[in-house]
């Protein structure tokens, strides 16, 4: 459970701080944060943390349209 925690915690500040730069890699940073709300959403099913789970899905759904828009769309 520790790992998750402590994936969950680096991924999503590390996706925040590429957003923050907001270079030509900063879309990246939306792929970092899916990997946060992946390992949240475990995090929150194996604790029992169902409001974490419910906003982590919310963020997922974020992070996803973020990815399209970012790196999907800003290629074509």
């Amino acid at each position: 459970m520790e790992i998750l925690e402590w994936t969950g915690c680096a991924t999503g500040l590390c996706g925040a701080a590429m957003l923050a730069l907001n270079n030509r890699h900063s879309g990246w940073g939306f792929v970092l944060f899916l990997g946060s709300n992946v390992a949240w959403i475990i995090f929150g099913l194996l604790s029992h943390a169902i409001g974490m789970v419910v906003m982590q899905i919310g963020f997922t759904a974020t992070s996803l349209i973020g990815i399209w828009k970012w790196l999907v769309m800003a290629r074509k």
